[in-house]
């Protein structure tokens, strides 16, 4: 993954982008392949759960609107 993202900064990515990211979605999660596969890479690495199905359409409402309210208490622009 580091290879591809490196690539990709380097040679793919315009002016004013943010750089690559990548994601390796996994069934079962080890806290000892985490280690091994992510430590000392220079690059920040996240490692997350997720659902295999989507929330019904009311929760993820909420959801955005909820990040919406968050990035715009920061200033971001939405």
């Amino acid at each position: 993954m580091h290879l591809y993202l490196n690539y990709a900064r380097e040679h793919w990515m315009k002016s004013g982008e943010n750089p690559p990211v990548g994601l390796i979605l996994c069934a079962e999660k080890g806290a000892a392949e985490a280690h091994y596969a992510l430590d000392n890479l220079p690059n920040k690495i996240l490692a997350a759960e997720y659902q295999m199905v989507l929330p019904d359409e009311a929760t993820f409402a909420r959801e955005l609107e909820r990040t919406r309210i968050e990035l715009e208490r920061r200033g971001r622009k939405t």
